[in-house]
């Protein structure tokens, strides 16, 4: 089935002075008979490249807000940190809910139920987004500063690398997950190499790319063993590479981001919304013998205790009569595949119930084919 129309995300939308232009189209909807619930899988194909502004709207707030909350790390006490994020996210908050409240609302509410306060927690979010700004800043200037990280699961992760095959950490998109998450694993011993864009920080204009992402590339590859940074046009070289890494028992982080790869998921989520999954952690997992594992980091007091969690790893449960019984092969397998999937859907349900304030993506409460635009969710990196 194809789609009537050409798919443009919002961040291409946003960012670029010509728009980057995607074909999607509908490749499978699978059945999974034990939950009764079917995964839709799309194909996303490039038809027109964007070309890049030098500068985007965001660019000089973005560079001014690092140059600020580099003084605050540098100069004050831990204890201002979080009252001084507190009210700098105040300061645009009228425009930030004329432009984006109603769209979170209606996610938020659709994957929540109608009970919450979708005000607040849209208000928690910016607050939350500044705390990362600064999370940042502080790895930047070098401070001493020793939060108290608690990794959750890590015996889990631990066994299935006995078993040698590799295993696949699939990262959920809070706002602590790319400092903290990396580094929880890093002071546990555990040398991950993370699958990444070129274009992963800040920006995607020339400058972003120049001079605003590098800081953040840098804090992230301290406590990394290895980027492997992914390319539309050499996909499959990244993919020997990270079944290389997988077959040397190595340990890979995926960010549950669906713009980089050419395939994603679409699954229903809470009371009646719908998430998008990359397809790609799923796929691997399904391909191979490495164990596949979610992760999700939150900030439980800010800038004094975080809380990083492995789930137990993620096992679709062991096939019926006259299903294939092996993970090993050459083809894709859409049936197992979707069964990661919804593995996966619900170690994030359970994570945004304990902090939605602190989750960066809500995809929405339309099908994707529903939405007029079909408008993406904004991409929080990886």
């Amino acid at each position: 089935m194809r789609l009537p129309w050409l798919g443009k995300s919002r961040k291409a939308d946003r960012t670029p002075s010509s728009a980057v232009i995607y074909h999607t189209e509908i490749i499978a909807d699978v059945l999974v008979p034990e939950r009764a619930e079917h995964v839709r899988f799309f194909s996303r194909k490039l038809v027109r490249a964007g070309k890049l502004r030098t500068f985007n709207n965001r660019d000089f707030r973005e560079l001014l807000l690092a140059a600020f909350y580099l003084g605050v790390a540098a100069v004050l006490p831990v204890s201002w940190w979080a009252a001084i994020c507190h009210r700098v996210s105040g300061l645009r908050l009228k425009r930030h809910t004329r432009k984006d409240f109603v769209r979170y609302a209606a996610a938020t509410r659709a994957v929540l139920g109608n009970g919450i306060d979708a005000q607040k927690l849209f208000r928690a979010l910016l607050y939350s987004n500044h705390r990362r700004r600064l999370l940042l800043a502080v790895h930047l200037v070098g401070r001493r500063w020793s939060p108290d990280i608690r990794l959750e699961g890590l015996e889990g992760l631990q066994a299935a690398l006995k078993r040698g095959h590799g295993a696949i950490i699939w990262c959920d998109q809070f706002t602590a997950q790319a400092i903290i998450g990396k580094r929880a694993l890093y002071e546990a011993g555990i040398e991950a190499n993370q699958l990444s864009v070129s274009a992963h920080g800040i920006s995607d204009s020339t400058f972003g790319l120049r001079v605003l992402n590098p800081p953040t590339v840098q804090v992230e590859n301290r406590f990394l063993k290895s980027r492997i940074v992914f390319e539309r046009s050499d996909a499959y070289q990244v993919t020997g590479r990270i079944q290389k890494v997988l077959g040397g028992n190595g340990v890979v982080l995926i960010t549950n981001s669906i713009h980089a790869g050419s395939t994603f998921t679409e699954v229903g989520i809470g009371e009646s919304g719908w998430t998008h999954l990359a397809s790609a952690p799923a796929n691997f997992a399904a391909r191979g013998k490495a164990a596949l594992f979610s992760m999700s980091t939150f900030e439980t007091d800010p800038f004094r205790q975080y809380r990083a969690i492995l789930s137990p790893e993620l096992v679709p449960a062991p096939a019926g009569a006259g299903e294939p019984t092996t993970r090993t092969g050459g083809g894709k397998n859409t049936v197992l595949q979707a069964e990661y999937i919804l593995l996966k859907r619900d170690r994030v349900l359970e994570a945004l119930k304990l902090y939605p304030e602190q989750m960066m993506v809500w995809s929405g409460h339309d099908r994707f084919t529903e939405r007029p635009e079909s408008a993406l969710p904004d991409d929080g990196g990886s």
